[in-house]
């Protein structure tokens, strides 16, 4: 056995990232706010805790993978949360995304209390999740990312040292800013083709293989012309990546009005009753933002 690893977090990413740590050789003790999306990694072997302090306390490896800042805050800094809970010398790897001051700031009060930090999260959906190539950005010193990298290892293909405490953070902001513009775009490019009558097939097939093909453009096209809008990113949560990102870019000075128009967008969206769907939904309001 590897170790083990308290994972916190099991809903649409973090349940197949468990379950890559599980099929790894980790020992594994699982906390979900709804302990229903524990059972099935319980019928695996995964021990399944009723609280955090429970998960952690016998860990070598607290991994979180939570939704924003309120929750990191919630299940890493409050009463019988990870950080007070873990045992001295415990390594926490944090793969929610969050501010850079939340990360950094979990990662002081880790310092205090003996604790190792870093923040990775990652780029890449449920897909890239089960498959085990998620890229992480990590920040950390480096005997912290030194001991992640099996964990890291075991749950994706990739991880990027992209600096100290916080600067993982603040790459997966950059990060997901340039996909919740590019998919704007698409979303946009995809409602005046179909306005103008094209062949939506053969125009998947021009722009995926153009000099603008990507994977977001193989993934969220199809998504769009079929209309479903199953979840790989739920846009309710790229809304929020924005305007975590919009305050970042305030933070340091920097002007970002292409990410202001989009996170717009975004919020727009929301009220629409789009939030929980995928962010490829914003198809059906391109022909109203034109």
């Amino acid at each position: 056995m590897n170790g083990t690893v308290a994972f916190i977090g099991l809903g649409a990413m973090g349940a197949p990232m468990a379950s890559g740590l599980l099929e790894a050789g980790f020992g594994l003790r699982v906390f979900n706010r709804t302990g229903a999306r524990a059972e099935a990694l319980g019928d695996r072997g995964a021990v399944v805790c009723d609280s955090i302090a429970e998960a952690v306390r016998p860990a070598d490896f607290v991994v979180s993978m939570v939704s924003d800042d309120e929750a990191t805050r919630a299940v890493m800094l409050g009463a019988g949360a990870a950080v007070q809970s873990a045992a001295p010398g415990t390594l926490i790897v944090d793969s929610s995304t969050n501010t850079p001051a939340m990360s950094r700031a979990v990662a002081a009060r880790a310092r205090e209390r003996g604790l190792l930090h870093v923040d990775a999260p990652v780029s890449g959906s449920i897909t890239q999740a089960r498959d085990r190539q998620l890229v992480f950005m990590a920040g950390g010193d480096e005997a912290a990312l030194d001991r992640a990298q099996p964990l890291l290892a075991a749950m994706g293909r990739m991880t990027v040292r992209a600096g100290p405490s916080g600067a993982g953070a603040t790459m997966k902001l950059i990060n997901n800013m340039l996909a919740g513009t590019l998919t704007a775009a698409i979303a946009e490019a995809i409602a005046v083709a179909r306005a103008a009558g094209v062949d939506l097939q053969a125009a998947e097939r021009a722009l995926c293989e153009g000099a603008a093909g990507s994977r977001l453009t193989r993934t969220k096209i199809p998504k769009m012309i079929s209309g479903d809008f199953s979840p790989q990113f739920r846009l309710e949560l790229m809304d929020k990546d924005l305007r975590y990102f919009l305050a970042l870019a305030d933070d340091v000075d920097r002007p970002a009005p292409i990410c202001a128009l989009v996170r717009s967008q975004l919020q727009a969206a929301r009220p629409a009753g789009l939030g929980a769907l995928d962010t490829s939904a914003l198809v059906t309001r391109a022909g109203e933002l034109l």
